[in-house]
C-alpha cells in the first residue's frame, strides 16, 4: 500500500484527492492536512499531494523536502521562476531542522524564515512532480498544440476558469504558450503577425514567450482552454473542457503511483507518465 498524505485536504481538490485516494484499493490516505493543521502529521507517508494556494505551496515543498517527503504538486502558479527555485532548492545544502511553531499552515504562507531544502546530493531520494494539470485530456491538449504550432502563423491561447480561481493566467496555459514557443522558435517561426498600434490596456491579453495569452474568469466554469491556430485561409481550435474536478484524479492517481519510477529531483508535467515525452 501507497500512504497518502494530503495537504489542502479541505479545499475543493483537495477533498476529491482524498476520496480518490481512499476509494484505490492499493493507496491508504494516511494524513489529511489544511491551514493550521500541524504538517508534522505527513511524517511517513510515501507521497504528499499539494493542492493549496500559489502563496502556500513553496514553503509545503520546502517543508517535505526537508522532511524526505516526495511531492505531487498540482497547485498552480508555476512559471520559471517558481520552478527555478525549486530546482535551486533541491540542489541546495542539506540545513538541520530550524525551530517552527507547533502548528503550521498548510495553505497559507507559514511565519517561519524560508528554509532551503535539503539536497539530494545528501543521499536523499526525493521526487517532486509539479503538474501545471492532471487531466490526461489536458495533457494531450497541449501535446498536440505544440506539435501544430510549427505548421501555422498565428498562435494565441485562451483560458477559462471559475470565479474563485486565485492565479491568472493559469499554469496549464503559461505551460501551453511555453511548449507553442519552443515549437515555433525549432521551426524559425517568429511571433505571430499582429500590427495593433492602439488598444486599451490589457485587451490583447497577457505575452507568454512571444504567444498571448486571455485569461476568462466566470462563475459557473471550472476548468477550460482553447489553442487558436492561424494560417493562410484556414484555421485549427484545440479545445479542452474539464466539466467536473473528478477529470483530474486519473493523474493524480498516476502520478501518486508512478513517483518512485521518477528520477530524484524536478519533473514538470506528467506527460512522461503517459508516454509522451
Amino acid at each position: 500500500m501507497i500512504k497518502v498524505g494530503v495537504l489542502g485536504a479541505k479545499g475543493r481538490m483537495g477533498t476529491q484527492v482524498s476520496s480518490a485516494v481512499e476509494a484505490a484499493d492499493d493507496l491508504t490516505l494516511a494524513a489529511a492536512v489544511d491551514v493550521g493543521d500541524d504538517r508534522d502529521a505527513l511524517a511517513g507517508c510515501d507521497v504528499v499531494v499539494d493542492f493549496t494556494h500559489p502563496s502556500a505551496v513553496l514553503d509545503n515543498l520546502r517543508w517535505c523536502i526537508d522532511h524526505d517527503l516526495s511531492c505531487a504538486v498540482g497547485t498552480s502558479g508555476f512559471d520559471e521562476a517558481r520552478l527555478g527555485q525549486v530546482r535551486g532548492g533541491l540542489a541546495g545544502p542539506r540545513l538541520a531542522p530550524a525551530s517552527a511553531p507547533a502548528r503550521t499552515p498548510a495553505r497559507t504562507p507559514a511565519h517561519t524564515p524560508a528554509r532551503t531544502p535539503a539536497s539530494l546530493r545528501d543521499g536523499r531520494d526525493v521526487r517532486v512532480l509539479i503538474a501545471p494539470n492532471f487531466s490526461v485530456g489536458a495533457v494531450l491538449m497541449m501535446h498536440f498544440a505544440s506539435q501544430a504550432a510549427r505548421f501555422f502563423e498565428s498562435a494565441e491561447v485562451v483560458e477559462l476558469h471559475h470565479a474563485g480561481k486565485a492565479d491568472a493566467p493559469s499554469g496549464t496555459a503559461l505551460r501551453t504558450a511555453s511548449l507553442i514557443a519552443a515549437a515555433r522558435e525549432a521551426a524559425g517561426l517568429g511571433a505571430s503577425p499582429d500590427v495593433t498600434t492602439t488598444e486599451v490596456p490589457g485587451a490583447r491579453g497577457a505575452t507568454v514567450d512571444d504567444v498571448h495569452v486571455h485569461a476568462v474568469r466566470l462563475a459557473g466554469l471550472v476548468a477550460h482552454q482553447e489553442v487558436l491556430l492561424g494560417g493562410h485561409g484556414e484555421t485549427l481550435t484545440i479545445r479542452h473542457d474539464s466539466l467536473d474536478r473528478a477529470s483530474f484524479m486519473p493523474g493524480v492517481l498516476l502520478a501518486v503511483r508512478s513517483l518512485a519510477s521518477l528520477p530524484p529531483g524536478l519533473t514538470v508535467g506528467i506527460e512522461s507518465l503517459l508516454g509522451l515525452a
